[in-house]
């Protein structure tokens, strides 16, 4: 495989900063850009030129380590698997902590390239502050191994402690290379990602006799009425979110019947709502991966190489986990930082070397993610502010407590406003939301009319 302008650069520059005496080289490199051949490459140029006897990589989970061991065999032709003979092996970061000291003394005996997979899950700068995966590290790597290379595309920690092997100044992370998504996305390296806000104008939430009005997602999490978590439990957002998600990969499917759609759920029992609905409502069998599931690293193996059109998983497709075929994704899951966010995201963002290649990203317009998403569209230059337009409401259902009730129609044509955000200004079109109903332990109503805003990459049209 050749090597992109981006992976050669940086390729090189590594190189001349270990021939120059520096030991640890951090790259950034946007989710999907193409970090572990960039990797597996620079590894096989150590070996070449003689620099290093070992190559031992670790990642954060089995399957991605499983394909950093692949991409190393592919560079090298030598075998990863830590059996006699081997050049190495890849392991994951959970898999240090039974280790016996042999293991940790080739550090001391052996030229060994350390490489690290979505290094920010390792955390500490000294022992004092690290967390259980970064120790290990400190304790054993940082000044025995002869190279290290860290790769990530989120440098920074939730919890705001220091990356292990990562230098810092005034307060943030210093990368020895970095790319971006704006540069990804003119490179044709990452696909344009094009976000979706999904919105209710009038709900009404019941609790102890007093009823409470919100006009929208915003106003219902701000007022802690009901937790997010139970939002994302809601048939009634899940069956319009997946209307809009299964419109548009069918749509992709006509040119690319290999096109992909991704649903992050918050649980196991939520993905499996999450998969009958689609059944039910869409017929669509999807396949569903969680760590209850028989196999489930077989399971997206499967996937990844299948024309299935929809996996419904729980943490197990975030980061590192290449799955060039995604094209779609809902972001159903509870969880709500921003490095969670940035990874999910980039499992639709890894490019098939077609320019200007769209990935459709649909999520409830819940305060803290229009934050991230707006955040997103601000890093890539020329981007107007977004814009959110809001539609009266005339209809509300009852919930799971009360009787279901509309005066909606399954096929009634009401409006969906969408936005996008393009040099132009943006446009609207129309569309009919589903029968609506919600399942919450309070009774609330919904408006019949949810909408949709899309936030989409400047200087491109709608789509």
């Amino acid at each position: 495989m050749r090597l992109r302008d981006w992976q050669r650069a940086c390729l090189h520059q590594a190189e001349a900063q270990y021939r120059q005496g520096q030991r640890h080289f951090l790259c950034l490199a946007t989710p999907g850009a193409g970090k572990t051949h960039f990797a597996a490459t620079l590894a096989a140029t150590l070996l070449e030129a003689d620099l290093v006897d070992l190559v031992i990589g670790f990642a954060p989970s089995v399957i991605v380590a499983d394909d950093i061991q692949a991409a190393l065999a592919a560079q090298t032709g030598a075998r990863f698997d830590g059996r006699l003979g081997a050049r190495g092996l890849t392991l994951t970061y959970q898999s240090m902590l039974t280790q016996p000291k042999s293991f940790w003394s080739l550090f001391q005996t052996e030229r060994v390239f350390a490489i690290f997979d979505e290094i920010h899950h390792c955390a500490g700068q000294e022992l004092a502050d690290a967390n259980a995966w970064g120790a290990p590290l400190i304790a054993n790597l940082q000044e025995q191994a002869a190279y290290t290379l860290a790769l990530t595309g989120t440098p920074w920690r939730s919890d705001q402690r220091p990356i292990a092997l990562a230098r810092y100044g005034t307060g943030s992370v210093t990368c020895d290379y970095r790319y971006g998504l704006d540069r990804a996305i003119a490179d044709g390296v990452c696909r344009v990602p094009q976000l979706t806000l999904i919105d209710n104008d009038t709900i009404r939430v019941q609790r102890d006799g007093h009823t409470a009005h919100f006009d929208g997602l915003k106003a219902l999490v701000d007022s802690d009425a009901c937790r997010y978590e139970d939002i994302l439990r809601s048939e009634a957002l899940i069956t319009y979110s997946l209307r809009q998600a299964t419109r548009k990969l069918d749509n992709l499917r006509r040119h690319d019947p290999r096109a992909g759609g991704l649903v992050v759920a918050s649980s196991v029992d939520h993905a499996q709502q999450i998969a009958g609905i689609l059944l039910r409502e869409f017929g669509v069998q999807a396949a569903v991966a969680t760590y209850q599931e028989r196999d489930p690293l077989t399971t997206i193996r499967q996937f990844k190489d299948s024309e299935t059109p929809w996996i419904v998983s729980v943490g197990m497709i975030s980061e590192g986990t290449n799955v060039p075929r995604l094209r779609v994704c809902c972001h159903l899951t509870r969880v709500k930082t921003e490095l969670y966010f940035r990874q999910v995201l980039g499992r639709i963002l890894r490019a098939n070397g077609i320019r200007r290649e769209k990935a459709y990203f649909y999520m409830p317009a819940e305060p803290t993610l229009v934050e991230y998403a707006e955040r997103l569209i601000e890093d890539i230059p020329g981007n107007p502010p977004v814009i959110r337009d809001r539609l009266p409401a005339q209809v509300t259902v009852r919930a799971r407590d009360t009787a279901v009730s509309s005066s909606t129609d399954q096929g009634a044509d009401l409006p969906e406003v969408t936005v996008d955000l393009d040099a132009s200004g943006y446009e609207s079109r129309t569309s009919a939301p589903s029968n609506l109903s919600v399942a919450y332990d309070t009774c609330v109503h919904w408006s019949t009319r949810f909408h949709s805003q899309i936030l989409a990459i400047h200087g491109l049209s709608h789509s």
